[in-house]
């Protein structure tokens, strides 16, 4: 299954840093692979952060933009 805008959402927005929730019944490799957010890529930044809820856990990430968008753990 691919990203569905509909399932992505604004939690929190300050000083350019917005924190990100998207829910989707994927597992959480699935969503978690590079290029996957990069229909939206104009909209995230590098440093912001994503709850992810999917069909197999829920994660906390962190997104880099760069050529794709990549959703990486948490330092």
């Amino acid at each position: 299954m691919a990203f569905q805008n509909k399932n992505l959402s604004v939690i929190a927005y300050a000083n350019g840093f917005t924190l990100w929730h998207y829910a989707a019944n994927e597992t959480i490799s699935t969503i978690t692979a590079s290029a996957y957010f990069d229909s939206v890529k104009t909209l995230m930044n590098t440093g912001d952060v994503i709850i992810i809820n999917a069909s197999d856990n829920t994660s906390i990430k962190k997104i880099i933009v760069d050529a794709n968008v990549t959703v990486a753990a948490l330092a």
